[in-house]
């Protein structure tokens, strides 16, 4: 391994004298290579490429400041890659101390006319801004930028957070060819430690240093000294249906769960469930408000609280809460929390509104629990031990006549029973202060379906009109509503603007209202064909479910998450008068499934005298497929949108 670095230095030593075809990745010097080498073969579509990227984090042996030494190499391959020379750097600070960063080393190399051209940032170039009390960001833009460019940057992070050991992204929105980071880590703190984002490290080792750290007193730490890289990382681009794209980038994080000191004391930082529970119970902002007694006659009706049916009870207390008390979009559920503010303001944040439909629902002896999670923009909670700053969310959990639903009151739009869109994020941890906390699942009982019927004549004068008619549950109905009920004069303005050929009337809606569980409209349609002569192209899909395909990426490392299982149905009559027309041309029948019969299109067509039938029939039959789904996916969609776009019918006259 030395006679293999040495021979390298020797090599690379002077950029003017050597030169080869392809990057160079296993150091920071930069070659003629680098330069020369103007496309990335592997990812035609990156505009940047990260060639070297190392990270070395360490101990001070004086101040016992944890200093991370970061280096990265990046290739520019066009003007679009120019954001790479912005680098910002974030640094935290409290009450008491803070990080900083020092030894800030920038460099751009250019190739012109076969000599290679420096040009180093300038102190003067580099700038803080303050973002909050608690955040700032040093930033600096290389100089000199072109397409072709190799720019390298070095600096050293200081940080007296040991808490928070530093963390190391191997991936980012760019190819990376190498990732390395070392770490050294005494023994005086034990951290759990987690390799997310599902791809394997092709270097991991570790040794033991004895003695890397004392004390004046003489006590000493032995070092645990690791290694972990990563080649060949592919850019990480984020696409429709997915959750936070934390849960997918591949990185290692640090979790510090015990502290020993040189004189014997030890703190604890990871705790049990168990622990995490008594504590959770206890605490000023959420247990004791969950904990409150509550008097009925101060909120319900003699009604709602003398129903001898518990569902019906329910229902009534949670639309009581929806219709009394407004989310003020805060998240704070570990802050901030007052029951007695927010009866007062009649607005307040998730816990608050939330636990005080748990408190009202206790009351009413029903048996309810409360559950945190994580929404789908925050990220995955950590399963492998407790860590309360991962969740942002509270719901509440009702199970009624052994039947169990989840809750959130936050939107009154939403049905019994049913949770936001941005609470589908796979499971959430059940707070029984009696039997002790558990994992629970959180997913939609029911598919979400939308359905249309269209049904058309032309008539004697060639004009084509007839009716639309659409339903939609679950989530496609929430979204519709919160659209129509608020604004109705322009939703129809918009679904005019939406159909430019269609004249649009007799519009109405007739769902219950705003927290029904479908929405349904119909209207009635005139239809502005082109007018071709004897002939009349018509394509049946006046509505399209998708207008394009969503999944463009040669390749997907991580799931696809539609958040729900969904359905989609389309059905088309078409009336004529067949002794003055003649179809001479429809689409042909089409049967596409997934894999697995994880999915299925169903395309019938049929003409039958005066008339032509067709159905469209699309399910999603999971909520959130596996990556290796993905070219299957790509292809179910795209045999879909060609369904729609193109299927004609063609009349003739006779």
């Amino acid at each position: 391994m030395k006679q293999t670095i040495f021979l390298s230095f020797l090599l690379l030593s002077n950029l003017t004298l050597f030169s080869q075809s392809n990057f160079h990745s296993d150091s920071y010097r930069v070659t003629l290579g680098d330069l020369k080498t103007n496309t990335f073969e592997k990812d035609s579509t990156a505009n940047a490429l990260i060639i070297y990227k190392h990270g070395n984090s360490f101990v001070d042996r004086s101040d016992y400041d944890l200093r991370t030494e970061i280096k990265q190499k990046i290739k520019i391959l066009n003007k679009e890659g120019f954001n790479k020379a912005n680098v910002s750097i974030h640094l935290y600070n409290n009450e008491n101390s803070e990080q900083e960063v020092e030894k800030i080393v920038a460099t751009t190399y250019n190739l012109v006319d076969g000599k290679v051209i420096k040009t180093s940032l300038l102190k003067k170039d580099t700038f803080r801004e303050k973002h909050d009390e608690n955040h700032t960001f040093v930033k600096f833009t290389l100089p000199n930028i072109k397409e072709g460019s190799v720019i390298t940057y070095s600096y050293t992070l200081i940080s007296p957070f040991m808490f928070n050991y530093k963390g190391w992204n191997f991936q980012s929105d760019v190819p990376t060819l190498y990732s390395e980071y070392r770490t050294s880590i005494p023994g005086n703190w034990y951290y759990n430690i987690k390799l997310v984002g599902g791809k394997k490290l092709t270097t991991n080792t570790s040794e033991v240093e004895k003695d890397c750290l004392q004390n004046s007193r003489g006590g000493s730490a032995n070092c645990a000294n690791s290694v972990y890289a990563m080649k060949d990382i592919p850019a990480f681009i984020e696409e429709d249906y997915m959750t936070s794209k934390s849960n997918y980038l591949a990185r290692i994080e640090y979790e510090l769960q015990t502290f020993r000191g040189f004189d014997g004391r030890v703190n604890d930082y990871t705790k049990t469930w168990k622990t995490v529970d008594r504590e959770f119970k206890t605490d000023k902002d959420i247990g004791r408000q969950l904990s409150k007694s509550i008097d009925l006659e101060d909120f319900l009706t003699p009604e709602i609280i003398n129903e001898n049916d518990l569902l019906k009870k329910a229902n009534a207390i949670y639309k009581y809460i929806q219709e009394t008390y407004t989310w003020n979009g805060d998240y704070e559920i570990f802050k901030d929390v007052s029951i007695k503010d927010l009866i007062k303001n009649k607005s307040g944040n998730v816990s608050s509104i939330n636990i005080l439909l748990h408190n009202l629902l206790k009351e009413a002896s029903i048996n309810v629990k409360p559950v945190l999670i994580s929404t789908r923009e925050n990220g995955f909670a950590t399963k492998v031990f407790p860590i309360i700053s991962d969740f942002n969310y509270l719901i509440v959990q009702a199970t009624i006549n052994d039947k169990i639903y989840y809750l959130d009151a936050t939107d009154n739009y939403l049905c019994f029973g049913d949770i936001p869109f941005r609470c589908l994020n796979g499971y959430g941890r059940l707070m029984d202060f009696k039997n002790g906390s558990e994992w629970v699942d959180i997913k939609p009982n029911q598919v979400s379906k939308v359905y249309y019927n269209v049904e058309l004549h032309l008539d004697e004068n060639d004009i084509i009109s007839g009716n639309i008619k659409s339903k939609r549950t679950g989530y496609h109905a929430l979204n519709y509503k919160k659209s129509y009920y608020k604004n109705e004069d322009a939703y129809l303005q918009e679904l005019e603007n939406k159909f430019p050929y269609l004249d649009i009337s007799d519009f109405v809606v007739s769902s219950s209202g705003i927290t029904s569980p479908d929405f349904k409209e119909t209207y009635h349609i005139e239809y502005n064909y082109e007018d071709t002569g004897d002939n009349i192209y018509l394509n049946p899909f006046f509505v399209k479910f998708f207008n394009e395909n969503p999944f463009k990426l040669q390749e997907r490392t991580y799931p696809i998450d539609f958040g729900y299982k969904d359905a989609y149905f389309y059905s088309f009559k078409f009336n004529f008068d067949d002794t003055k027309y003649a179809v001479t041309e429809y689409p042909e029948v089409k049967n596409i499934a997934l894999p697995n019969n994880l999915g299925r299109v169903v395309f019938s067509t049929k003409a039958f005298g005066n008339s032509i039938f067709m159905t469209l029939n699309i399910t999603f039959n999971k909520a959130v497929y596996e990556p290796e789904y993905y070219p299957a996916l790509k292809e179910y969609m795209s045999k879909i949108v060609d369904i729609q776009m193109n299927s004609l019918i063609l009349l003739k006259k006779k």
